[in-house]
């Protein structure tokens, strides 16, 4: 894919993904590669988050790429959930050197069926306000849910990727309404920041991976860890 690229252009993508952690340029395609340089360059120029849905099958591809803050993953899931949207797929890739960019591609359907032209319209615009502090997430979502009630049947693990090098965060759940806000304001109210995400769903259970810096962008050392992992485990139980 880069071989036919001008050397101007690969001395900047290799310039870009210097930000990345370590294993970005091994084990992200270059064609996601590049596509990330082009969201990136489309902020640099209109100094706006990119929200933008296009089919993908039977379902709906939404790309966000924006300046990483620990409250974006909350406000893109809370308006997923309160718009009744089912996520089967995500990739995140998040910069840990600055300018702290994020990527993020999230696969999602509505009934089972990619979203309407007006309802993706809808949802785009509903992120671009939560951004801007316009659209209030959490009353629109405490009309669907009780936002109080804790989930069921919660696990979660921390440990230091010896691959990516990075801190990670697991948590496993049940699936349930409301799950990906609800662990995504628990990431939030830990003053986390998501740069790298997996997501598997399999038999009614919901298992995430999420590769985390710690407050002011900081390396989340092991014993902080396993506290941040049992506060986020306490919050999601609702106690």
């Amino acid at each position: 894919m880069t071989s036919g690229l001008k050397s101007s252009t690969l001395e900047l993508l290799k310039r870009f993904n210097r930000a990345f952690p370590q294993f970005y340029e091994q084990f992200v395609s270059s064609e996601i590669q590049l596509q990330n340089l082009r969201l990136a360059y489309r902020l640099y120029k209109t100094k706006r988050a990119v929200i933008e849905m296009k089919p993908e099958g039977s379902k709906s591809a939404l790309h966000f790429a924006y300046r990483n803050q620990s409250f974006l993953l909350s406000d893109i899931f809370g308006v997923l959930a309160a718009y009744g949207l089912t996520i089967h797929g995500l990739s995140l890739y998040g910069q840990i050197q600055p300018p702290m960019l994020v990527f993020i591609k999230l696969l999602v359907s509505r009934g089972s069926k990619a979203l309407t032209e007006k309802t993706a319209e809808n949802v785009c615009r509903a992120i671009r306000e939560a951004l801007g502090n316009r659209f209030e997430v959490e009353e629109m979502l405490a009309v669907e849910f009780n936002l109080n009630a804790g989930l069921e049947q919660v696990q979660t693990e921390f440990y230091v990727d010896p691959v990516f090098h990075l801190p990670a965060l697991v948590i496993e759940a049940d699936n349930q309404p409301g799950l990906f806000y609800k662990v995504m304001y628990g990431i939030w109210q830990e003053d986390l920041l998501v740069v790298n995400a997996n997501l598997l769903v399999w038999r009614g259970r919901t298992r995430l991976i999420l590769y985390l810096l710690g407050p002011n962008e900081s390396l989340i050392p092991e014993y902080l860890g396993h506290k941040i992992a049992e506060g986020v485990r306490h919050r999601l139980l609702g106690h």
